[in-house]
């Protein structure tokens, strides 16, 4: 019998079992040694993601809107729109909250989740490769070319989207773009059934980075990780000054993941955070809700 996904709920304390959209497909695509080459064929090339967002952007995938909520209990009373309002899948998918939804304060030295997700710290890196609960090595260098040498040392977060949640991420804190670069790659799915599978999600797939000169806390930088399925990464806020919790964009269907990464020496993790993710557990957590604080 396959492995229950775990994770804690960060409010309650609760341990609860992750409901995972499309659970058979992922795991016939990375554990069924039979299908490398659908896995190639599905999960290396965007063609699939393309035609996929193409439908979700049409009014055809409307009627999937509600079937989605009832299978994923998601939350009508947080949405700004009416449900019935959207126009197709996508606009559902990457639909405003109602500002009550999602409360935060902006507090010195603070720093907060830049989306909704499961979320996974690394406090010190060591060395180039980190490895998240399913045990498979991944990269610094690989994930930041060209950018990765002054976050050997520092700390990392990653927040892990699933499709039930909401789908905009924020800037955690307050600072200034300073470059943004695109690379275009796979969209192998970001859940932790493809991770344990082996392949490089945070080196291979297409990924957007941005470096943010931030108020308190250095160089950071923000990393949208696209996945299978992903219409599009869509950055709405790209260069100048940014205030923590300003929009930094939104991600279309499918699974995907923000990472931050911070210099050595700049700031600490929430101790649950630490905590849950040194005994190999996501942490549920919520767009600004404290992440780590300024050391």
């Amino acid at each position: 019998m396959a492995k229950p996904i775990i994770i804690i709920d960060r409010e309650t304390g609760e341990e609860f079992e992750e409901v995972v959209l499309g659970e058979k497909y992922i795991r016939w695509a990375y554990q069924d040694t039979s299908s490398s080459l659908i896995e190639k064929a599905l999960f290396r090339s965007s063609m699939i993601s393309r035609l996929m967002g193409a439908y979700y952007d049409s009014s055809l995938s409307k009627g999937k809107i509600r079937p989605t909520i009832a299978e994923l209990g998601i939350d009508e009373s947080e949405f700004a729109d009416p449900t019935d309002s959207y126009r197709s899948f996508n606009d559902f998918f990457i639909r405003q909250l109602t500002p009550q939804a999602r409360p935060w304060a902006n507090e010195p030295g603070k720093i907060v989740s830049p989306a909704d997700g499961r979320v996974l710290v690394f406090p010190h890196l060591d060395e180039d490769i980190f490895v998240p609960v399913k045990g498979h090595p991944f990269s610094i260098h690989k994930m930041l070319p060209n950018l990765s040498e002054r976050f050997i040392g520092g700390a990392l977060a990653i927040v892990r989207l699933c499709p039930a949640d909401y789908h905009r991420y924020h800037f955690p804190c307050d600072g200034q773009i300073v470059n943004s670069v695109r690379i275009d790659g796979a969209l192998h799915s970001v859940n932790p059934i493809a991770l344990g599978a082996g392949p490089d999600v945070f080196g291979d797939n297409t990924r957007e980075i941005t470096l943010i000169e931030t108020t308190e806390a250095g160089t950071m930088a923000f990393i949208e990780v696209g996945a299978f399925g992903v219409g599009a990464i869509v950055n709405t806020k790209t260069s100048g000054p940014v205030q923590m919790m300003d929009e930094k964009g939104y991600f279309k269907f499918g699974g995907s993941t923000t990472v931050v990464v911070f210099e050595p020496g700049k700031i600490n993790f929430s101790a649950d955070l630490v905590a849950n993710s040194a005994a190999g557990k996501e942490t549920l957590i919520k767009v600004g809700q404290e992440l780590a604080h300024v050391v």
